[in-house]
């Protein structure tokens, strides 16, 4: 058995860049390469291209980058597990496998199988989805399981040399390695809990190690920036750091935005293999660019997996030009609605349905700020119109009427972007919950079929659920305000139609002044804009072993991914907007700050 296991994580997305797998394995010292494609959102993409080209639907960025470095791979004996499958990993293993032979590189290439339930789609009775209640559509084009770890750990121990699977929740390419190295039981939860942040801190490559960090201006060298490596011990400790020399940042604060980002109950992440308690995580400084992090806890997972599937809802389309000059954004906004009311009367008139939903944003007057928008006297702003309708003829019709508006409506519009817009099908996402027995693992190495049984589910006693703990009254009196950013670093992401916001004060005294001053009736106050009216709510959890925060904004992205009009469907801009809320505070603290 290993004393520990050094894992490099090279992609964040399905798009990420191309130069930080070569990074990581020349410098990384790696015994495994991890790779996260699978975003909510990515499945809606792959889906709609496996539509166009049955042998598409995988990150094909995966063949590209691994081709080049796959002598290295062989020669150092680094493992590879990526998620690039998709909902098509038997293709995405063909392209490898062609790669590998081209290069006359022998590795073993494993498929993980098994959570592909659209064969069974017709099967299914009963389903909802997971947050609104609303019964499963008639037709969907994936339906894709989010398995966990031990399919994986299988095709290790079959002796895969990198593990291709379809969707498994992103921090399992991580958890796996370590159940493999170090044999440990699919019982002992506080150590799959360690590995399972381990996997979630790193999944979003450089967002730990200085991206989409609060404190950018502190940040050196982002066009080299480091790609992140856990080193973890056979107890489940471990620490973050990244290849010497590279660009990027590694602190608490960097890593403690990673660790908030995407999650809901810090006391209940619920992944397949461990239910998470993050609530006493500790992060320390260890060295430059060297974070220590210990204390995650764990609990018996659940018998469900969480369930994605796709369906098709209409079409969309969106249209995007520049208009400039006096009272620009007065003119852009009633140029847009001018299009807008034009082509819903052209609608009325050959006796199609108006629009499903239309959307209307001028970037360059704070749009996504809603009233908390300071700018009124931009000289440009770029028009963005979003639409949705039924039929697909209708908005071709939508996509012809853009042009006249730069000839037949207020002067200064210009700049068309890409022509005449296309007509996109829109990709909707529903999530539910089904039992895990409804999958077949099944790991296919060399033509070969090997069953993977889950390990047996011990039962969760309700004396060991954890107790949430409130936040620290403050002390004293507030007779003075800061913004938020003053005193706290923030980290906002998406989970399918719902958005997070951490917040991570920068020193513990700070915090019961920000918990008494952002209860979630101030969130649903200042992020009411992007709230649904009915269904958008916020709820707030404290991290003691952080001294943080995290709040869920549920319903809050318009639909969220693909099916969201939204110029930010991802809700990645919303920490930025909270960053800027004033904060109670004594004169003692202000004058610190000043």
């Amino acid at each position: 058995m290993p004393t520990t296991v050094r894992i490099g994580c090279a992609s964040a997305f399905w798009g990420d860049t191309s130069t930080a797998a070569a990074q990581l394995v020349e410098g990384g010292q790696l015994d495994y390469l991890v790779f996260d494609y699978l975003a909510e959102i990515t499945m809606s993409i792959m889906a709609g291209a496996r539509m166009k080209d049955p042998q598409g639907g995988f990150a094909s960025d995966f063949i590209d980058v691994l081709t080049p470095l796959l002598p290295q791979l062989s020669e150092q004996k680094i493992r590879v597990i990526s998620n690039a499958g998709g909902i098509n990993p038997h293709a995405c293993a063909s392209a490898l496998q062609a790669a590998c032979d081209k290069a006359g590189v022998e590795l073993k290439i494993a498929v993980l199988l098994g959570d592909d339930l659209q064969p069974q789609f017709k099967r299914l009775s009963g389903i909802t989805e997971m947050f609104s209640g609303a019964p499963l559509p008639p037709m969907c084009v994936s339906t894709n399981a989010y398995l966990g770890a031990p399919g994986i750990v299988e095709a290790l121990r079959l002796g895969a040399d990198i593990v291709i699977t379809g969707r498994v929740v992103d921090s399992a390419v991580v958890s796996a390695a370590l159940v493999h190295e170090f044999g440990w039981s699919w019982h002992d939860y506080d150590k799959l809990a360690q590995a399972a942040l381990a996997g979630h801190i790193i999944e979003c490559g450089a967002q730990c190690t200085g991206g989409n960090f609060t404190d950018w201006r502190d940040v050196p060298d982002y066009e080299h920036i480091g790609f992140p490596i856990v080193e973890v011990s056979a107890d489940g400790q471990f620490i973050v750091s990244k290849p010497e020399g590279s660009g990027g940042l590694v602190t608490p604060l960097t890593v403690g935005e990673q660790m908030l980002y995407e999650i809901g109950d810090p006391q209940a992440y619920l992944l397949p293999d461990v239910i998470c308690d993050f609530t006493e995580v500790k992060l320390q400084q260890q060295g430059k660019n060297v974070v220590h992090v210990h204390g995650a806890k764990g609990l018996p997972p659940t018998d469900k997996y969480k369930v994605s599937a796709t369906y098709p809802d209409g079409f969309r389309c969106t249209a995007s030009c520049l208009i400039a000059g006096i009272d620009a954004v007065d003119k852009a906004r009633r140029v847009s609605q001018a299009i807008i009311d034009k082509t819903a009367q052209m609608f009325s008139q050959r006796g199609w349905a108006p629009y499903s939903e239309t959307h209307i944003e001028l970037l360059g007057s704070e749009a996504t700020y809603g009233p908390h928008g300071q700018r009124r006297d931009s000289r440009e702003v770029v028009i963005k119109i979003a639409v949705r309708h039924s039929s697909k003829q209708a908005l071709v019709l939508f996509s012809r009427e853009i042009a006249q508006a730069a000839t037949g409506m207020a002067p200064g519009l210009t700049g068309i972007v890409g022509g005449r817009p296309t007509v996109y099908p829109l990709i909707r996402l529903f999530s539910f919950l089904i039992d895990k027995s409804a999958c077949t693992l099944q790991v296919d190495l060399a033509g070969a079929r090997h069953p993977c049984a889950l390990p047996s589910l011990a039962a969760l006693d309700s004396k060991d659920l954890p107790i949430a703990q409130q936040p620290p009254k403050p002390q004293g009196r507030a007779d003075a305000s800061v913004a938020l950013v003053k005193l706290a670093v923030a980290r906002s992401g998406d989970k399918g139609n719902h958005s997070n916001i951490g917040v991570l004060p920068r020193k513990p005294e700070y915090l019961p002044w920000i918990a008494e001053a952002l209860t979630p009736a101030v969130i649903v106050d200042w992020m009411s804009h992007v709230l649904d009216p009915i269904h958008g709510r916020v709820e707030r959890w404290y991290l003691p072993g952080t001294d943080s925060l995290n709040f869920l904004l549920e319903n809050a992205l318009g639909g969220g991914g693909v099916a969201s009009l939204r110029i930010d469907p991802q809700g990645k801009a919303f920490a930025q907007q909270l960053l800027e809320i004033q904060i109670p505070v004594p004169q003692s603290i202000a004058e610190q700050l000043d």
